[in-house]
This record gives structure tokens, sequence and C-alpha cells, in this order.
């Protein structure tokens, strides 16, 4: 005997559950919320997800996917480390303010400012931030190897800079910033670049 069909589309539901985090926080967001944004009764969304906690962290995992990946991605995409960290503001200043379809920021920048989360949320989304740094670092450093940058140049350093400059993006895209007043930014940002001006 077959089992009983799910009653929603499971991706469709993880997606409303994203915006629906995304906007409110994890606190703000009822679990009657969440059945509503998501179109399904309590059951189902136990079922398919088993606790609140549970639905944020696959809501998270889903964000990287969809929202940071594109962003993200664009740093791989300059044939330089400062063309590619350049891309990847530039990316930021057009998703990050609210749109239609998404709340303004970046998810996991500002439920970091503003939400009370349980200990395994606060341990997923810290490694997502980790990510984003470490995925500066890396490129940072592959620019010192190639000699793009010198030998003396503080990796770290450099990397949370830029990190903190996409991460106060994020939290200026939640204030209102537009995406010109966003570019704004990247201009000042990369005429720190080492060896600029």
């Amino acid at each position: 005997m077959a089992g009983r069909p799910r009653e929603f589309d499971r991706d469709a539901a993880l997606d409303a559950a994203m915006y629906l985090f995304w906007r409110k926080g994890y606190e703000a967001a009822s679990m009657h919320d969440l059945c509503d944004a998501m179109g399904v009764r309590s059951p189902s969304l136990y079922a398919a997800f088993e606790s609140k906690e549970a639905l944020y962290l696959a809501a998270i995992e889903h964000y990287v996917e969809t929202q940071g990946e594109p962003v993200w991605d664009r740093l791989a995409e300059g044939a330089t480390a400062r063309a590619g960290i350049e891309k990847l503001l530039i990316g930021a200043a057009e998703t990050l303010p609210k749109s239609r379809s998404a709340p303004a920021g970046c998810m996991a920048v500002l439920g970091a400012v503003s939400d009370e989360w349980p200990a395994t949320i606060t341990r997923a989304v810290r490694k997502v931030r980790l990510d984003m740094l470490d995925n500066l670092r890396g490129r940072i450093e592959a620019a010192v190897g190639s000699g793009e940058l010198p030998a003396s140049t503080d990796t770290e350093a450099l990397s949370r800079f830029y990190l903190s400059v996409f991460q106060g993006m994020a939290i200026q895209a939640k204030d209102g910033a537009t995406p010109a007043e966003l570019r704004g930014a990247v201009e000042a940002a990369m005429a720190a670049w080492p060896g600029e001006g």
C-alpha cells in the first residue's frame, strides 16, 4: 500500500518559510504564521520538518543555496581578487535592497544582530558567516600567491574588512538604502584596496 501523498509542495513551503523567517526573524515568526505562509496545517508542517528549529535550519540552508550562492559565486568571476570582490559587492548592492519578491538585507547577517536563536541555529548561521569569511580569505590569499597583492598583505584583516562592508551593506539595505547608495559604498570600499589611490 502506497503512503499518503504530501498535502503540499515541500520546496514551495520551504521557500515561504524562508521568506517569513527572513522578514520576521526566528522568534517573531509563530507557528501559526508559518502554517499560514506555507499553506499547511501544523500536523503537516511537523511531519515534514519536525520542529520550528528544524524548519529554520532547512530555511537557512535554502537561503544560502537560492539567495546567497548567486551573489557569492561572483567572487570567483573576476580575473583578479580585486575584480571578484568588487563583483561580489556590486551583486550585494543589487540584491540586498528590498524587492517585490524578497525582504531587504541578508538573512544570515540580520538575524545575528536582532534575533534570539537556539544553540543549533546559532552554530549553523555562524558557520554560514564564517564560510563567507573563508571565501574572501581564500581569494585574497590567492592574490598574494599570484603577486596581485604584496606578500606583506594582512590577508586576515583585509578579508574581515570586506566581510564587514558586506555585512554593513545588509544592515543599511534593511534600513532602506537604495542600490545606488550601496554602490557608492562599494566604490569607497574598493578605493581602500591595497595599492589604490
